[in-house]
């Protein structure tokens, strides 16, 4: 299971998510109490491992800049977390190496996700990173797609909830690991990631990645 740590602020809790075992960490460049300068997310991302995904996330901004962004900072990937349309998915994508579509629970772009040229999709509560959990009867309504990650309120004692009834690729995490907002939790970056790694995959969704190094090894990039 995909696991991506978002809302770092600083290096310590970067490189103490990546030793607890993250697969990616994301640095907010969209307006948020987290949000960070892409120089200083260049001075984090260069002293993480290669294989760590870290990822950009991005509000309503235009594709260009999301791509001059993404370079200056260092990241490996964009997550676009407004009302991009598919053309300006598909327009950052020819210039990043992996693109995450975040989309709200029960919108019509949750509806149409399999219309977004990237590589993961997100399915969110309506306002991200501010801890609240959807009905996740309402990820009925999303169509298949290849790489679906769980995000929304998730701590670690409804995690495994959730993926129980998402059988998500991945899951994402922010305010539910924090003590502070900017600021992560120690035990509770443990605690998720543990109580997320305790959870038995669905015979489907290993069959699914044993073939496809790319929950993990991104360092060929």
């Amino acid at each position: 299971m995909f696991i991506k740590i978002c809302g770092i602020t600083n290096e310590d809790d970067a490189l103490l998510a990546v030793a607890l075992g993250a697969d990616a960490v994301g640095f907010v460049f969209a307006p948020s109490s987290r949000q960070m300068a892409a120089t200083k997310v260049f001075d984090i991302t260069r002293r993480l491992p290669p294989e760590i995904l870290t990822v950009g996330v991005f509000r309503d901004e235009h594709p260009s800049r999301v791509v001059e962004i993404v370079q200056r900072s260092g990241v490996k990937a964009a997550q676009l977390h407004g009302h991009e349309t598919p053309d300006d998915v598909a327009t950052v994508a020819k210039n990043v190496h992996r693109v995450i579509k975040a989309v709200t629970a029960g919108s019509v772009d949750a509806r149409r996700a399999d219309l977004f040229a990237a590589d993961m999709i997100m399915i969110d509560a309506v306002a991200p990173g501010a801890g609240q959990v959807f009905d996740w009867n309402l990820l009925s309504e999303v169509p298949p797609v290849n790489r679906l990650i769980l995000a929304g309120g998730l701590t670690a004692d409804n995690v495994a909830a959730g993926i129980r009834a998402a059988q998500p690729w991945g899951v994402d995490v922010s305010s539910g690991v924090e003590a502070i907002a900017g600021r992560k939790d120690p035990v509770q970056m443990k605690r998720f990631i543990d109580a997320v790694r305790a959870v038995p995959e669905a015979p489907e969704r290993q069959h699914e990645t044993n073939g496809d190094k790319g929950p993990y090894d991104w360092s060929d990039e």
